[in-house]
């Protein structure tokens, strides 16, 4: 379900997809440091996103440095790091344990089971340092196991499951920013959710997977990708207001190619593919 909060490098000046690459990297950099080399696997842009975004709202000390890594031993990357990476490589690890964990549970292949194993060590110090964050995580896969096993047609159902983790994950500090931050957590949650489904339909329909939007099949493709698209404008126009209530300085700009044009790329590249298909047919 993550993978959608990237950013659009082609409207990136050099200097920010520089900053960019070099929070992916402290980030990945920093589960090798805190959790193990093997846990990098839980690396992602969607947290990376809220490592700069915490970092530019908290302006906690950055620091800076050049290496190479395993998957890139000849170049020589620029990496940043503050506090807020540090709290982003612990979600990371978490929330990679409860989706292997529910892989696990859903198709019993053993490659999840190794994941989940993988990351269970490092859980008793994630959850008694970030409780709140952590029972919400459990809340959250609980509620949609539950959907899928029941087979609930109810999108909002997953959905409001979905924002209530991405809420508490957004929040590191319960201060002045808080309400601001959940708003744009759970409106973005909600937001990657629907998004989630919509871009799976096919391909869950075909294998027969569970998938809430299952029940408006019968639908146009192009009716339901104009009302999921109309929901999107305005989970995405929420982000909006509450982002820019942030009093952001430091990758204001890369944060909104992100927020405002990133989280349309997979949409973007999967109706292009469509439509390239349609024509050859």
């Amino acid at each position: 379900m993550f993978g959608y909060v990237t950013a659009d490098h082609s409207a990136l000046t050099e200097e920010q997809k520089r900053r960019y690459q070099g929070f992916y990297c402290g980030l990945c950099k920093m589960i090798g440091k805190q959790y193990g080399s093997v846990q990098r696997l839980s690396l992602s842009y969607d947290l990376t996103f809220l490592a700069l975004l915490l970092s530019s709202l908290y302006e906690p000390e950055e620091t800076s440095e050049r290496g190479v890594c395993l998957m890139h031993p000849f170049k020589n990357q620029v990496y940043y790091q503050t506090k807020a990476t540090e709290y982003a490589a612990a979600m990371s690890i978490a929330l990679s344990y409860h989706k292997s964990r529910d892989d696990w549970s859903d198709d019993r292949k053993l490659p999840s089971l190794l994941l989940s194993t993988l990351y269970r060590s490092h859980t008793e110090f994630i959850s008694s340092v970030f409780p709140r964050q952590w029972l919400a995580m459990e809340a959250c896969m609980n509620a949609l196991s539950s959907l899928e096993h029941s087979n609930t047609q109810d999108p909002d159902a997953g959905a409001a499951a979905f924002a209530g983790l991405m809420e508490e994950l957004f929040v590191w500090k319960q201060d002045r920013w808080e309400p601001q931050l959940r708003n744009l957590g759970s409106n973005l949650g909600r937001f990657i959710y629907l998004m989630d489904a919509l871009l799976d339909l096919p391909s869950d329909l075909q294998k027969n997977r569970y998938n809430p939007l299952a029940g408006r099949a019968a639908e146009s493709d192009s009716e339901l990708k104009e009302n999921c698209t109309a929901v999107f404008h305005i989970l995405l126009g929420e982000c909006s207001n509450a982002f820019e209530q942030l009093p952001l300085i430091q990758d204001a700009d890369l944060l909104r190619n992100i927020l405002y044009s990133g989280v349309w790329a997979k949409y973007r590249a999967h109706y292009s593919r469509i439509e390239q298909e349609a024509k050859h047919v």
